[in-house]
């Protein structure tokens, strides 16, 4: 046992080299400005969402909760991943240490299931506004928000944990190239020189359990909604029902659609090139573009951001 601890301390690397687009040169430039524009306007927005649910007396309903929460992990996500990444594009070695690999890919994988637990509780809270009105605030009070919110992270947290440790555990052999722009559990199980038939399969279950069953708990309460709308008498209702929705349903496209076919891909048939933009996209595009979708498509919200700035002008003047 002693010989086994001291061979995969051997196996493992003391930093692994994140390729990212090291073989496009040409493209470290735009894409750092893109990334450095995109993780500003990533912080400002959710920042601001933050600070607008918590403040406005007027954001004070379950939505808002929810909502808070959703810009809390977006820019928990960008964090996470967009500052090594501006420094590696800024930078010729493009390394991150073992723990800091180990550390990114564990909390990647907490936000992003913790998310997809909190988008299906807006789902949930959508469904019982439109089909439950009159009994919307007796079941959707706070401790019942709160509760969902602690059971998202919690659930979140486990399946991170689960991962971590089955993913520490896998012999490398040394190698250190990383096809990727940061570290992911997939791309970490495609470097190992080892059997990852637990890994496949454990990942499997996991994202079946995280992505899956709360993409279809969301399709099921929409379907529910759509049958409600379609029965309300005036254009002008069926439209303001919809608008409620609109934006949630844009959220959940923009971060499931690529999650999925991610994650839900066969091992063997998994590209590394593939891979790293579409993580890109959901990691850095999605939580960027997420706040300008509430806010635009929101008259309390934009209302709110009115009053915000309006305060904090009156402060500084």
């Amino acid at each position: 046992m002693k010989s086994d601890n001291h061979s995969w301390l051997e196996d493992t690397p003391e930093n692994f080299i994140l390729l990212g687009i090291s073989d496009r040169p040409w493209l470290e430039l735009p894409l750092f400005i893109i990334l450095l524009v995109s993780y500003v306007l990533d912080l400002l927005g959710n920042i601001a969402i933050i600070l607008v649910s918590q403040l406005d007396a007027q954001l004070q309903s379950p939505m808002y909760i929810f909502l808070s929460h959703l810009s809390f992990l977006d820019f928990c996500f960008t964090t996470t991943t967009v500052p090594q990444m501006l420094f590696n594009m800024g930078s010729s070695t493009k390394t991150i240490s073992f723990g800091g690999c180990t550390a990114q890919y564990a909390m990647f994988h907490w936000l992003g299931c913790t998310e997809c637990i909190v988008l299906v509780a807006m789902a949930l809270d959508r469904y019982v506004a439109i089909c439950e009105p009159l009994r919307y605030a007796i079941i959707m009070h706070r401790s019942l928000c709160q509760r969902l919110v602690a059971v998202a992270w919690v659930s979140g947290f486990g399946n991170s944990l689960v991962q971590v440790v089955l993913t520490v555990q896998l012999p490398l052999c040394g190698h250190r190239l990383l096809n990727n722009f940061f570290c992911e559990v997939p791309a970490i199980i495609k470097l190992s020189c080892a059997d990852t038939t637990v890994n496949d399969v454990t990942l499997a279950v996991l994202v079946g359990l995280f992505v899956l069953v709360p993409l279809a708990l969301i399709l099921l309460s929409y379907g529910f909604i759509a049958h409600a709308v379609l029965r309300i008498q005036s254009s002008k209702g069926r439209r303001k029902a919809f608008g409620t929705c609109s934006s949630h349903l844009i959220v959940v496209s923009l971060f499931y659609l690529p999650a999925v076919y991610m994650y839900l891909q066969p091992p063997s048939s998994y590209s590394q090139e593939q891979g790293k933009f579409i993580s890109l996209f959901y990691s850095i595009i999605t939580p960027t573009l997420n706040p300008f979708i509430y806010t635009l498509r929101n008259k309390d919200m934009k209302g709110a951001l009115r009053r915000l700035l309006e305060r904090i002008w009156r402060i500084c003047s």
